[in-house]
């Protein structure tokens, strides 16, 4: 990636033209041709239901039916109106209303009232927002509720009216072909995948949309030769948009299986070169690596998924597509960040997080990056995707990235990565030794002129990690830079006499020391990004130095043996809370 002024201006340029360009056909589509457009026949029939493989929560489902709709940690009380007329409190609230997911739980309760009550809902829905809404009929939108729609209609149409039937049926058949209008102007990623997906649904699932399942199923191959790369990874290089699509894609495979239709060699080879990816990712506990916008691990789902992969292999031990390496001995698990930041349109969500890592030993995590908060909260999110939320190497508390930041563009392009890391360098060697990573970037070039490289190895044993950060350029200025390894909150961290070891102890988990010898060592505040609940408090270890003082700082660290006392008593006085 070419840094400097003019490419930044390029690039917003070219997102604000092809936001335009998308707004207008939008606008056109979801508008004016929506409603003119004319009806196909009433001779639609649905043939088979793709399954939802999505956990569900009956008691939901009696939240549903009490008027009580909660979405991205936020609760409307309908009171006896339609939730569709309601005041949405946010775009994500109203976003998982209009997508329909929330039907699998009305399923799952496995009521004649509440499969009544889902086709109230769905009534009220066609009523109120079946032609034209933004929200309600922005194309990801429209993609996740054709195939809630879809997989959940044995419930929803047994013992139904035939009216309601029709109904039904035609406002699918609307949507779906809506979506055949729009899929080239929804934006790149994962919502014009989920768009193809959600065709590909259509076509096998309803009578009068298998005329266009050939179509349909060139286009999911185009979209994921496009998108899957070929370590498995997504171009987004966010392992929750992996789960994303496996969840839609699985059960569109399997359908295509059940009608006799054989699943292109595209769709097969995406599925399993993506499944080792997932386990690539997975720490012990079942938890994802927190990289490029991924943060709570819904690991039900996660189990769900990898029940499909009938390989059950081994995780990669790189990743040099999607730009990540995995260091594997003993109980011990490190996952490093060595790629790129992503294509501008595929990186709303990335951050900048290059050479950062997570570590775990056993099932109990140690260090880790901050993750992404679950709800849209714009200036969480700023702070998440800098790189000072991240284990590495920051310099004069700047982000090697540079993300969109104007607030009048960001409402309407989000807050793509607009400069980066351009030249990332990755070398690994297996030695007997132990595996080794040495990596560079030169995020820091053009503002300080500065390269970042980091060594890391990890023992053969697994008991002992080693690394050594290197700056190399212009080191003459008494620029400041600090090393952060931010702590899981389970694990409680201890400053011990010397002052460059502190001792790190998780619930339940081995022991470990960390050693910085010679180093400014603090222990301070930091945040982790925990679940839908919100954020949790927890520390972070950080070494500071300036440039002019030191370019090398080697740190490590260390498991300790649980028959024998520390090498060094540990000062509870010194702990900062």
């Amino acid at each position: 990636m070419v840094q400097g002024t003019m490419s930044e201006q390029t690039r917003v340029w070219r997102l604000m033209a092809a936001h335009a360009w998308r707004s207008t056909l939008g606008w056109l589509h979801g508008g004016p041709l929506l409603r003119w457009r004319p009806l196909a026949p009433n001779s639609d029939t649905l043939l088979i239901a793709p399954q939802d493989i999505r956990t569900t929560d009956p008691t939901i489902a009696e939240e549903i039916y009490a008027g009580r709709f909660t979405f991205a940690g936020q609760v409307v009380e309908a009171a006896g109106q339609s939730p569709f007329q309601a005041d949405s409190p946010s775009d994500d609230w109203e976003r998982g209303l209009h997508g329909f997911g929330w039907l699998r739980h009305l399923r799952a309760a496995d009521s004649a009232i509440f499969r009544a009550n889902a086709r109230a809902l769905i009534d009220d829905w066609i009523r109120h927002r079946g032609r034209a809404h933004a929200a309600a009929w922005d194309p990801h939108v429209t993609a996740r509720r054709v195939l809630s729609w879809l997989a959940q209609s044995p419930v929803l149409l047994e013992d139904c009216e035939l009216d309601f039937y029709r109904r039904f049926v035609r406002s699918l058949g609307r949507q779906v072909r809506y979506l055949r209008r729009t899929i080239n102007e929804t934006p790149d990623g994962l919502e014009r995948m989920r768009v193809a997906i959600a065709l590909s649904a259509a076509s096998l699932s309803i009578s009068g949309q298998t005329r266009f399942a050939r179509q349909c199923a060139r286009r999911l191959d185009h979209e994921i030769a496009r998108q899957i790369l070929g370590d498995g990874g997504h171009i987004s290089r966010n392992p929750a948009e992996l789960v994303a699509i496996l969840t839609d894609l699985l059960p569109v495979r399997q359908a295509m299986i059940a009608r006799g239709t054989a699943p292109s060699s595209d769709v097969m080879n995406a599925v399993d070169r993506m499944m080792p990816m997932i386990r690539f990712f997975r720490h012990r506990d079942g938890a994802l690596a927190h990289f490029n916008g991924m943060g709570a691990t819904p690991r039900d789902l996660i189990a769900t998924i990898l029940a499909y992969d009938d390989t059950r292999g081994s995780p990669l031990a790189g990743a040099p597509h999607s730009g990540y390496q995995r260091l594997e001995a003993g109980k011990s698990v490190l996952i490093i960040d060595t790629g790129s930041p992503p294509p501008t349109a595929h990186s709303g969500e990335a951050h900048a997080g290059c050479l950062s890592f997570e570590f775990s030993s056993g099932t109990k995590r140690l260090i880790v990056n901050c993750g992404t908060p679950s709800v849209n909260n714009s200036r969480l999110r700023q702070v998440a995707r800098s790189t000072a939320a991240h284990s590495t190497l920051v310099v004069k508390d700047t982000s090697s990235c540079r993300f969109l930041s104007k607030p009048g563009l960001v409402r309407y392009l989000g807050a793509p990565v607009i400069s980066g890391p351009g030249r990332v360098t990755v070398t690994r060697e297996d030695p007997d030794s132990g595996p080794q990573i040495t990596a560079s970037h030169d995020g820091y070039s053009d503002a300080f002129g500065l390269i970042h490289e980091r060594t890391v190895t990890l023992a053969p044993d697994g008991t002992n990690v080693i690394g050594v950060d290197r700056l190399t350029g212009k080191l003459g200025a008494d620029t400041p830079f600090a090393i952060r390894f931010h702590l899981h909150p389970s694990v409680k961290a201890s400053r011990v006499r010397g002052g460059d070891t502190v001792l790190l102890v998780p619930g339940g988990g081995d022991v470990w020391e960390f050693h910085a010898p010679e180093q400014d060592i603090d222990v301070e505040e930091s945040i982790y990004f925990f679940d839908d609940h919100g954020q949790r408090r927890t520390d972070q270890i950080v070494i500071y130095g300036q440039t002019d003082q030191v370019s090398d700082v080697a740190w490590s660290f260390v498991k300790v043996e649980q028959d024998k006392p520390s090498a060094t008593a540990a000062e509870p006085t010194n702990k900062l809370l």
